[in-house]
């Protein structure tokens, strides 16, 4: 089968998407598929992996995103190669994914990966939320009827999404990790890399240092964490655009420890030199970096919100918390000081991130492919915009 993924930014830019993306294609690869990806930015941006073709565009600042309308002649050749299209973002390459697949006659998928309704909070607070809201309630169920199947990472997700208005077809697929990368012994850096003693306790928050990780809620929490256990850590693994800012925010925060950038195969390494994970993000719909948090074995303490809340048991291998600074202070304070409780939730965590292997979740993707490239054999093509506006004005001048 030949697919492709269309997204509107792609590795070197690290985030939960791209992540998602390099893993289902690496996957979907070994079990002899060919998987193309279409997105923009410079060429020199494709690292040497096969299978990623970049059209141009304008680089929107230093934030690895680029602006563009139009795919290369080599894109536009590629696609007409693939047997179903998959778009990861809704605005740029789900546009041009519905546009080539309609021309093409050839399925649509997208998945919504991202809370947009909270990002938008988070990035334009000075617009209404009954603005964003609405917009969005105008936007999504257009763009998903256009689409042949949308994709949920959670249950969550699908019901924000039909609270918008969608009436598509929607699947839920869990987002999915490499988890032999988390085989136990977890090999692991020395804590002294980071200055923390070995009998320390470690919370570990891993991800994008950025407004919408609400990370400065979680430092204000550790402030009094740190407070009432003497020898907690807070590590932090990852970078960001908001970096720069949140070490003047701990300047003067003891025993918060900031580890930048790591790559995806060290990511493990560093999960385990925790034993607590800790995030304040309400944003995402079924985040990679806590899945993996639980196959390093280590115990959940997020906020609740839709997605994240299909993977952590409350009371069982984390704690979901309300949005409220002393609670989650507090629900922090509580599962440090009780290893015991810490220890049962690390076995069961470990237990539960199996049902987030990534073999079975591409499987789940392949067999969406597949049943939808075999309905589309056998589906007259669809009209493109331009036959449908010369159909009418031919009956326009017909009736004169």
């Amino acid at each position: 089968m030949h697919v492709g993924m269309l997204t509107d930014v792609y590795k070197p830019v690290v985030n939960g998407i791209t992540n998602a993306i390099s893993l289902c294609k690496r996957e979907m690869e070994a079990a002899g598929h060919q998987v193309t990806v279409f997105t923009f930015g410079p060429q020199e941006d494709t690292d040497h992996e096969s299978g990623v073709i970049r059209s141009s565009a304008i680089p929107i600042a230093d934030t690895g995103y680029s602006l563009g309308l139009l795919y290369s002649r080599e894109a536009r050749e590629s696609l007409r190669r693939m047997d179903v299209l998959h778009a990861h973002h809704p605005f740029l390459s789900g546009r041009m994914a519905t546009r080539y697949g309609h021309q093409l006659n050839l399925p649509v998928l997208f998945t919504n990966h991202t809370r947009y309704d909270l990002y938008a909070k988070t990035y334009l607070p000075i617009l209404p939320p009954a603005l964003t809201h609405g917009v969005l309630e105008a936007f999504m169920p257009a763009f998903a009827a256009l689409c042949d199947l949308v994709i949920a990472p959670s249950e969550g997700v699908e019901h924000v999404l039909r609270e918008l208005g969608v009436n598509q077809e929607i699947v839920v697929i869990p987002n999915g990790i490499d988890l032999q990368r988390f085989d136990e012994p977890l090999a692991t850096v020395p804590r002294s890399r980071f200055g923390i003693p070995d009998d320390a306790l470690v919370v570990v928050y891993c991800g994008r240092l950025a407004a919408e990780k609400n990370l400065e809620f979680l430092l204000k929490a550790f402030r009094g964490v740190a407070q009432a256990v003497p020898d907690a850590y807070l590590l932090i693994v990852g970078s960001g655009p908001l970096e720069e800012h949140l070490h003047l925010v701990v300047s003067q925060l003891q025993r918060v420890v900031f580890a930048g950038a790591v790559s995806y195969q060290d990511v493990p390494a560093h999960l385990g030199l925790g034993d607590l994970f800790a995030t304040a993000s309400m944003t995402e719909v079924h985040p990679l970096s806590v899945i993996e948090a639980t196959a390093a074995g280590l115990p959940v303490l997020a906020i609740e919100s839709p997605g994240i809340d299909e993977i952590v048991r409350d009371g069982v291998d984390g704690l979901l918390v309300d949005d409220d600074l002393p609670t989650y202070t507090a629900m922090m304070v509580r599962l440090l000081m009780e290893p015991d409780r810490r220890a049962a939730m690390a076995v069961a965590a470990r237990e539960r991130s199996r049902q987030f292997d990534v073999r079975h979740t591409v499987a789940l993707l392949l067999e969406q492919y597949e049943r939808l490239a075999a309905e589309f054999r056998h589906r007259p093509p669809k009209e493109t915009l331009w036959a449908a506006m010369a159909r009418e004005v031919q009956q326009v001048f017909g009736d004169l």
